[in-house]
């Protein structure tokens, strides 16, 4: 049965924040708010997290699943950045995007792409999710709760509880968030590339939906 945390959104409590994080670090899958939706997270390195998300979402190994940073410092580490695309990152970090880049050697190779050696990140503006991220000191490995079958991502904690209080351990209710997920931008290329349109801008990578 879930665990359920509430989470003031612009001022998380560390104490609740570290709880979390203790079982994000035992292999719990959680859920949790960010700028663009709820989201499963779980601990990098935890496959057997990773497979069970994949499960919960309906994906198979070919999704690309997405690392959650704090700051572009650390997705430096993750994902090659030359100084046109960091600058480019720096604009628009944190914010409602993902992007995909290429990967580092950091990344196991089951979370890259499978083909192109690529891997999302994203940095979010959420005071709750950055607060976990900071407590973790690590990326978390996040998806977006988007149920199988299902059009938009849940964002009624009551909903969530309803459909995940057996498959998740942790359900962080963090007050209202959006409907639209991430936009996915490809960056690997020497043009930016729209994947999904979602709630970031377009206008600062010059795109069209």
């Amino acid at each position: 049965m879930a665990q359920i945390l509430s989470i003031h959104p612009d001022n998380p409590n560390i104490r609740l924040i570290r709880q979390a994080v203790e079982l994000l670090r035992d292999g719990a899958i959680i859920v949790y708010p960010t700028d663009s939706g709820y989201a499963l997270g779980c601990h990098l390195d935890d496959k057997e997290a990773v497979t069970r998300i994949r499960q919960i979402r309906g994906l198979d190994e070919k999704h690309q699943m997405t690392l959650v940073c704090r700051d572009l410092s650390e997705i430096a580490r993750y994902a090659r950045v030359d100084n046109s695309k960091f600058r480019l990152l720096k604009a628009n970090t944190p914010g409602s995007y993902t992007f995909i880049l290429e990967a580092t050697k950091e990344v196991p190779r089951r979370l890259q792409h499978p083909k192109r050696s690529t891997v999302g990140i994203r940095v979010p503006d959420h005071p709750v999710a950055l607060a976990l991220l900071e407590e973790m000191g690590e990326p978390l490995l996040s998806s977006t709760l988007i149920l199988p079958e299902a059009h938009f991502p849940l964002t009624d904690v009551d909903e969530i509880q309803d459909y995940l209080e057996k498959s998740v351990e942790l359900i962080i209710e963090g007050g209202a968030v959006g409907l639209d997920p991430t936009t996915v931008i490809d960056l690997t290329g020497d043009d930016p590339v729209l994947i999904r349109s979602g709630k970031g801008s377009l206008e600062p990578f010059g795109l069209e939906a």
